[in-house]
């Protein structure tokens, strides 16, 4: 296998900056590894022209040349399929805009294209993002490349899939209820989720009253994230909750060292989540590594209040609002756990509206209780191994049942809340699978939780440690 795939993104724009690699090399790289693999993978559903892009290498290559490159110049970008690349298609993973091409390019894609990202093609995701598993009808299984036998997670497997099998070193993902840790846990990534507004999206056709959905980086380092979020964050006039420009670098942030004795908060379940027994296990000796580095651990007994369903029937909802116009005439093109979802949100109503409005807001005085106590939280980010690739999620572990939407059971609440969340590679489970454990911060402190990640990274480091596959799978 050429070297450059398994290399990190910063790693890659060094070698580019001081030319011991060109773009077009590198370009090669990616497109050679997309041939070998996404036949098994399953990675990437839409590929922009062979031609184009080394095209667009050969002009990189030359702005390095002339001491004009960009921060990203020449990096290869693979763009969720739930985000807009004017002259691609957006799926959405739906027939209903199978033949979509898209006339604009969302914000974080044009930001990234800006720092000179190259957007070779689209990455995989569930219908509409709606599940932890990436499959549909249009494009078909997204396959990890730690075992085929397993999904990668979603909504953004197939970004998680292509950054972890090699494939891309760069791509986008969104996160609406764990749709950027989930599959950052499962691939033994790195995952952060943002804080609401830090990273503008859309622009979008409607308002969006969705309010717990935010892009956010999937890399495989701690650094590599930091790039992404400097590059990407920062007020859009597309985007009314968009937040301003922290006034400062997240790259820059990461060169200071944690305050000696940082209270790190640790909760094994939040009150209700059953956990695998390994996982579990994994996690809580993952977790007293900052006690190792001179933190201190604080014990959480009590969780917040358990939002699954009312987080679910929200999105249930807000996708109806969208998409009630293709009901019941084309319900046939969505895959049926799908419609079955969209037609939950027909079951809201002003009275429970207001229920989950009352319980978020226990959620926020839950939090902002919280770190009055600690500066950090730790929790498991998955409570169990990933499910087989074309699922089911399992219904029990260990004999215990899972509640709704159990899969999330761990990220879902800080959606709600708007609170920063990230997910580290803590180590392995019994079946040699990645577990992740997440490390929460304050509302807006982004910068805390990229240090007390790097700080982990540093300590138990997990890159350049990836799953090694040939295109026969072995």
């Amino acid at each position: 296998m050429h070297e450059l795939p398994t290399l990190s993104l910063t790693e890659l724009c060094a070698r580019l900056r001081s030319r011991r690699v060109s773009p077009v090399e590198l370009m090669q790289a990616v497109l050679g590894r997309i041939d070998e693999l996404n036949p098994r993978l399953n990675a990437f559903v839409c590929l922009r022209e062979r031609e184009a892009l080394l095209a667009d290498a050969a002009r990189a290559q030359e702005r390095i040349a002339r001491g004009e490159g960009r921060a990203l110049e020449g990096i290869p970008l693979g763009v969720k399929d739930l985000e807009d690349v004017e002259g691609l298609p957006t799926s959405h993973g739906s027939r209903i805009f199978a033949g979509h091409v898209a006339d604009h390019t969302a914000t974080q894609v044009r930001r990234l294209e800006g720092a000179g990202a190259i957007v070779v093609g689209k990455t995989n995701t569930p219908e509409f993002g709606h599940t932890a598993i990436t499959k549909n009808l249009v494009h078909g299984v997204t396959r990890s490349p730690w075992d085929l036998e397993r999904t990668p997670g979603g909504s953004s497997g197939g970004s998680a899939a292509a950054l972890a099998g090699g494939l891309c070193p760069l791509v986008t993902a969104t996160d609406g209820g764990g749709s950027i840790r989930i599959p950052a846990s499962f691939t033994g990534s790195f995952g952060l989720k943002v804080s609401f507004g830090r990273i503008p999206r859309g622009p979008f056709a409607h308002w969006e009253y969705d309010d717990t959905s935010v892009a956010g980086p999937l890399t495989k380092t701690v650094e590599d994230a930091a790039l992404q979020l400097d590059l990407s964050c920062g007020a859009s006039p597309c985007d009314p909750n968009s937040l301003p420009h922290p006034g400062s670098s997240y790259v820059d942030a990461l060169r200071e060292e944690l305050e000696p004795g940082t209270r790190f908060g640790f909760s094994p379940d939040l009150g209700h989540a059953v956990v695998q027994s390994d996982v579990a296990q994994v996690v809580e000796e993952a977790a007293r590594v900052f006690t190792k580095l001179g933190h201190r651990l604080v014990p959480v007994p009590e969780g917040p209040p358990k939002l699954g369903i009312e987080w679910g029937l929200l999105g249930s909802f807000q996708l109806l609002s969208r998409l009630h116009a293709y009901l019941p005439e084309r319900e046939g093109d969505f895959t049926r756990a799908f419609a079955k979802g969209l037609r939950a949100g027909s079951r809201m109503s002003a009275e429970r509206w207001g229920a989950i409005a009352r319980k978020r807001s226990e959620l926020n005085a839950w939090c902002a209780e919280l770190f009055e106590r600690v500066d950090l939280l730790l929790t498991p980010t998955v409570p169990y191994d990933p499910p087989p690739a074309r699922g089911p999620f399992p219904d029990e572990i260990e004999g215990r049942t899972q509640p709704p939407m159990g899969v999330a059971s761990f990220t879902i609440p800080f959606n709600l809340s708007w609170h920063p969340a990230a997910t580290v590679r803590a180590g392995f489970s019994r079946r040699g699978l990645p577990v992740g454990l997440q490390i929460v911060g304050p509302r807006h402190r982004e910068d805390l939780v990229l240090r007390a990640a790097l700080a982990f990274q540093r300590e138990r480091p997990w890159h350049p440690h990836w799953p090694s596959l040939s295109a026969d799978g072995t």
